[in-house]
């Protein structure tokens, strides 16, 4: 299989992955909430809410640990890679431990001191909170495992065994509806762990059976030096995803000073849709990642930065193609699924969604930036600047400005972000930056024009029952047409025709 290719069939399997996996939660959940009951639900929410906001780490280490393996997979040295796989998994074992004692040494002031827990239920929670937290440690030593497919881009297996997980959660749900009269909570949370035993044991029994990098290290293994490194790496990698978590709730708090209640429920369902849609860009990104860090580790630095421009330019349009007509069509859309709308959530849903799309545009620099591996410069500038988000919004909404119209700081941020990628990525690789815009920004402007133009006559001009599907399949269609005689150049096209000459021979 050419590379290529693998990356539409791992694209693919993550798309797969993601719709079916939304559509088990979205009814997982309403079976535990049924079985729960509100009270209940509400304490597992908020207690594994607590510990959940630490899960980004997971992702942190997850995108560093990939990096360090894809890079020395591309330079051929493979001792070298089990070297990172074994210091890697020590170093998240050490993690999940530290993080594990210090959470457990603070679960009484947290959950009996800053949570409000209905009386009775002190003891459920208690037990929800170890359980979380006990969960969280699983998921750092699982996170090598994880990298390592990805780095391998094994992609196919991560998005089966995460189906399997999804499916399992469906199973405990309904467990808890009709097969239960234990406590429900306790035996919720006893199962999740067991979800969680599951995945470790899928990704860790795989690996080390089929990947030769892949063992369980010894202590005097140890190597200070690379920890040193590969621990100021996934710094810095926590240090951006906090900038976005800082950026993304200080919104939050400034609307709610602001616009008060409403408008957070508002802004809240914003950031369901928006990351609900986030999985096509994501499943991009995942699918083209590792190739970035094996062509740097080969010393390929031209091939790394094509697919860089290949990566924003796919991610731009598959993010384009579901998020411009749910823009046109997001009143409808919002009805439908709520009923009650609240104030404010058409607006903020459609600005968010725009800011996203705007965001993918230079996308692949972030990775290409990761794949060189310096990255402090680029951190501290690009994700910094996230921040100043909240000082626009902030002064619009004090001096007046309509909260749907200070949010225009937000996209404009993001777009304007997109561009500051660039002059780094000039300082740092020397890329040519009349070429991106050729080869990414000129490509894409006539789908997006296109599938705007559509979802516009669509939604103006045809009035019948769930006119949206027609939206979002006509604007699909449209898309897709401008994206191959605007969007592809000559090889991208025959790699699509060597895929369904390979479809059709089987």
């Amino acid at each position: 299989m050419t590379p290529s290719q693998r990356i539409v069939v791992n694209t693919t399997a993550q798309y797969t992955r993601t719709v079916i996996n939304v559509c088990l939660s979205l009814y997982s959940t309403r079976l535990v909430l049924a079985a729960l009951g509100q009270t209940d639900f509400g304490i597992f929410s908020v207690v594994a809410g607590v510990v959940a906001m630490l899960a980004f780490m997971t992702n942190a280490l997850v995108t560093t640990t990939q990096r360090y393996l894809s890079f020395y997979h591309g330079k051929g040295d493979l001792a070298f890679v089990s070297h990172v796989f074994g210091n890697s998994l020590l170093l998240h074992i050490l993690i999940g431990v530290c993080v594990f004692s210090v959470l457990g040494v603070l679960a009484y002031p947290i959950v009996y001191g800053m949570l409000n827990i209905d009386a009775g239920r002190e003891t459920a929670a208690m037990f929800v909170y170890f359980s979380a937290i006990f969960i969280l440690m699983l998921i750092f030593i699982t996170a090598p495992f994880r990298a390592l497919f990805i780095a391998r881009e094994n992609i196919v297996y991560i998005s089966v065994i995460d189906v399997l997980d999804g499916v399992f959660r469906l199973l405990i749900a309904a467990f808890l509806v009709y097969f239960t009269s234990h406590d429900k909570l306790i035996t919720y949370s006893v199962l999740l762990i067991g979800i969680s035993l599951f995945n470790l044991l899928a990704f860790a029994g795989y690996a080390l059976r089929h990947f030769a990098e892949c063992h369980i290290p010894k202590w005097r293994e140890f190597d200070k030096s690379f920890i040193k490194d590969l621990g100021g790496f996934a710094g810095w990698t926590v240090y951006s995803s906090g900038c976005v978590i800082i950026r993304n709730q200080g919104i939050a708090v400034l609307i709610n000073v602001f616009c008060g209640a409403i408008g957070n429920a508002a802004y809240g369902i914003a950031q369901q849709v928006s990351g609900a849609v986030a999985f096509l860009s994501t499943s991009i990104v995942n699918a083209i990642n590792p190739q970035i860090m094996s062509a740097e580790g080969q010393g390929n630095r031209a091939r790394m930065l094509q697919l860089a421009e290949y990566e924003s330019k796919y991610a731009f349009l598959l993010l384009s193609m579901i998020s411009i007509p749910l823009i046109f069509e997001m009143e409808t859309i919002l009805r439908i699924w709520l009923t009650e709308v609240p104030e404010y959530a058409v607006s903020f849903c459609q600005l968010m969604l725009l800011a996203a799309i705007f965001d993918q545009l230079s996308i692949g620099l972030t990775s290409a930036n990761q794949a060189i591996g310096q990255i402090k410069v680029f951190t501290l500038w690009f994700y910094s600047f996230k921040l100043f988000t909240l000082v626009g919004i902030g002064i619009c909404l004090y001096v007046g400005v309509p909260v749907t119209t200070s949010l225009w700081c937000y996209v404009g941020m993001e777009l304007f972000g997109s561009v500051l990628r660039l002059v780094l990525m000039k300082y740092q690789a020397d890329i040519n930056i009349l070429q991106f815009i050729r080869n990414v920004c000129y490509r894409v402007i006539v789908p997006f024009i296109t599938m705007a133009a559509i979802s516009y006559v669509s939604v103006h001009y045809i009035t019948i029952p769930y006119r949206f599907m027609i939206t979002i399949l006509l604007s699909a269609l449209g898309g897709s047409i401008a994206i191959w005689f605007t969007s592809l150049q000559m090889t991208e096209k025959q790699s699509v025709y060597e895929i369904v000459r390979r479809i059709k021979r089987h």
